[in-house]
């Protein structure tokens, strides 16, 4: 599956989710699709990408091992199959892990238990993390494309 389609889909149980348990998992699903996609950039996306995509990878993976508790459901990220364009899946993603540390937060605010909160508060730190990887992802890719006009006017 696309990873448009994956971060719609997270997004779309993000919003839904009520329950500081249900926001916590889908924290964690945001985290398993930074590292997919991280993944994926790393292996098959441009050369000068790679490093960076891996520090996403590495970061999501970080952060899913600690936001899983036993019993969580499978990983929508499972289902990656594409990321069409990198661009637009680094805008949505970014967006999303935005969306999961404002839902993160509220969740911290709002709990009871001193275990929960702490959790809250590593999770927001993992979201931040990651998107501090995408936006790097997104600065190299603009500096790339900046590159690529003078490149094809050279070889002309």
């Amino acid at each position: 599956m696309d990873a448009v389609r994956l971060i719609g889909a997270t997004r779309h149980a993000l919003a839904h989710s009520l329950a500081a348990e249900e926001i916590v998992a889908e924290a964690w699903q945001a985290q398993a699709l930074a590292q997919a996609v991280g993944s994926h950039l790393a292996a098959n996306g441009p050369l000068e990408l790679r490093s960076e995509a891996r520090g996403l990878s590495e970061a999501g993976g970080r952060a899913c091992g600690a936001l899983h508790r036993h019993g969580s459901a499978r990983a929508r990220a499972a289902q990656l199959s594409a990321v069409q364009d990198p661009r637009s899946v680094l805008i949505v993603l970014g967006g999303l892990l935005g969306e999961v540390g404002i839902a993160l937060v509220g969740v911290a605010c709002a709990a009871d238990e001193e275990t929960l909160y702490w959790q809250c508060i590593e999770a927001i730190d993992a979201a931040d993390e990651s998107s501090d990887r995408v936006r790097g992802l997104l600065r190299q890719l603009a500096a790339r494309e900046r590159l690529q006009p003078d490149s094809a006017a050279e070889s002309s």
